[in-house]
């Protein structure tokens, strides 16, 4: 949609929201690579300069990873996303295990008592996708889809707090499961959410945290 052409600075952040929304809104999801200069400015009706000054604003705020040579990327859904994605980048792999375990944990028992049958049929569907991830051997569609499962596992806690922390975290989780499952996936590897989603369906809180903690004890047992 054409933008109109006042003072240079608001230009520049009509075009810096622009590309936010389409970032939040998961219209360019995290991992994939956004239209390219000449594109956007076909796009947006506004000068190359001011589109690679909002890029350059976006990456700076740690939304946008600028690879020369291979484009641009979506690397975090919000600045503060984007915050913790390079506090931390170098972290301990346990340490964001146990952080997952954590969030993952509490966001299921949460769901467990508060879910709804539209929570359930979502988690189902996302888990059924889930599987297919893993059947296709593609490890970066199994992290989405796995990352996207657990997402609506916290989502269906109806604890917005809760479901915005786990999702600014999300880039970090993303990037630990990413090194974690290497370049292939390894049936040793395969951990079984049906039960979680059983677990929550059934309202069993306890049963639901635990098979969400889970993801940590595997991990301590492989020296991680």
């Amino acid at each position: 949609m054409p933008l109109n052409s006042p003072r240079r600075s608001a230009l520049a952040d009509q075009v810096i929201n622009a590309l936010r929304d389409q970032i939040t809104s998961g219209e360019w999801p995290v991992g994939s690579r956004i239209p390219t200069e000449p594109e956007l400015v076909e796009r947006l009706q506004v000068a190359r300069n001011t589109v690679r000054e909002a890029i350059r604003a976006l990456a700076h705020n740690g939304l946008l990873d600028i690879r020369q040579g291979s484009g641009t990327y979506v690397v975090a859904t919000s600045e503060l996303a984007g915050v913790m994605h390079r506090r931390f980048a170098d972290a301990d792999p346990l340490h964001v295990a146990e952080l997952r375990s954590t969030l993952e944990a509490e966001g299921a028992r949460l769901a467990a008592h508060r879910r709804t049958e539209e929570d359930v049929r979502q988690l189902e569907l996302l888990l059924e996708r889930r599987e297919q991830a893993w059947d296709s051997g593609e490890v970066e569609r199994f992290v989405q889809a796995d990352a996207t499962l657990h997402l609506a596992v916290v989502k269906a806690s109806h604890n917005e707090v809760l479901t915005a922390l786990y999702a600014d975290l999300g880039s970090v989780l993303r990037a630990y499961l990413r090194h974690d499952m290497g370049s292939q996936l390894r049936a040793e590897d395969r951990l079984d959410h049906a039960r979680m989603v059983q677990a929550i369906r059934d309202r069993d809180a306890e049963l639901a945290a635990r098979e969400a903690a889970s993801y940590t004890e595997i991990c301590r047992a492989r020296g991680a």
